[in-house]
């Protein structure tokens, strides 16, 4: 049996045997859902999108500010 697909039944019968890691497992997916998309809808706006029309503009007020830092 190769590598690769022994790792994958490894860790494929490793979870089926878990009783209350099945339920962190959840509560992981849970936290990044809210972390990556919830907080990313409320507390970071897309400045570059809502400043400037055009990608091309977008490009050289990037440009800019990393050249005259």
């Amino acid at each position: 049996m190769s590598l690769p697909r022994r790792i994958w039944r490894f860790y494929a019968d490793g979870f089926r045997q878990m009783t209350v890691g099945k339920k962190l497992w959840l509560l992981i997916i849970i936290k990044l859902f809210i972390l990556f998309f919830i907080f990313k809808l409320f507390f970071f706006p897309d400045i570059l999108k809502r400043d400037y029309d055009s990608d091309e503009e977008r490009a050289a007020a990037v440009r800019s500010t990393l050249i005259n830092r």
